[in-house]
């Protein structure tokens, strides 16, 4: 029987005051890949800093998590720029990032964009284009991690690029596939037991659950628990936990 195997990933480095207090160590326990801020959204030299040097002494693959050079918004709203510009910006976003992990020994395994940025590409070809154009430039081995079904990875992969498929424990899907939006009611799943059992579903049946009660087919390869969820950490560890107990080998994308 051929093993199964998944990754769990999550957005850390988003904030010097979770690295001081603890919380985004705590939580990197549980994961087997984290996205780094890089400066677009948020993160700068020590943040990028302290979460790779704790990512390699937990065994954690270190990933890029560009956005929208857009701080005061926490790269959550979209933006205009033209498409060289946008390029630009996410490629030395990750070749800072990159720079840092070399100073500990370590490459980058993949790229996931954040907050409206992971969203326009699947939206806008020529936003994905320059996504990709600007991984290739640092290094095109490295692995594109984008929503489960979306346009994007689709245009990726034509452009030679790896790409993993991402699902989401910690957050309610509509009937079409879609995350509930954050302003509705059950939009998080903020219990350790019900995160753990959507993750089983994907992991396993390849299945989730949505908000009415239909089952949508998803194939995923990593599973991600955002930092910001309450009580991320408890998630975390009770995902990972039940995913093993059940058989599922929690292990990094493969680079």
């Amino acid at each position: 029987m051929e093993d199964i195997l998944i990754d769990i990933n999550s957005d850390l480095g988003e904030s010097p005051e979770a690295l001081a207090s603890g919380t985004d160590l705590e939580l990197m326990r549980y994961i087997t890949s984290a996205n780094v801020a890089c400066g677009g959204h948020a993160g700068d030299e020590s943040t990028m800093r302290q979460t790779v040097e704790a990512a390699k002494k937990l065994n954690v693959a270190v990933g890029a998590h560009p956005s929208y050079p857009d701080r005061k918004n926490f790269g959550r709203l979209e933006s205009a720029m033209p498409p060289a510009a946008l390029e630009s910006s996410v490629r030395e976003q990750i070749a800072a990032l990159a720079k840092v992990a070399e100073r500990f020994g370590l490459r980058l395994a993949h790229v996931k964009p954040h907050g409206a940025l992971y969203h326009a590409t699947n939206k806008d070809r020529e936003i994905a284009l320059a996504v990709g154009r600007a991984v290739q430039a640092v290094d095109p081995r490295l692995i594109m991690v984008g929503q489960a079904g979306a346009s994007a990875l689709e245009t990726w992969r034509a452009m030679g690029l790896r790409c993993a498929t991402e699902a989401f424990v910690d957050r309610a899907y509509e009937r079409d596939g879609t995350l509930r939006k954050r302003t509705l009611p059950g939009a998080l799943l903020e219990t350790p037991d019900r995160a753990a059992r959507q993750a089983l579903d994907i992991a396993l049946r390849h299945t989730v659950v949505a908000g009415d009660g239909s089952e949508l087919p998803l194939t995923a390869q990593t599973v991600c628990i955002h930092s910001d969820t309450p009580g991320a950490a408890a998630i975390a560890r009770e995902v990972h936990r039940r995913l093993e107990a059940m058989g599922v080998k929690v292990r990094a994308l493969s680079i």
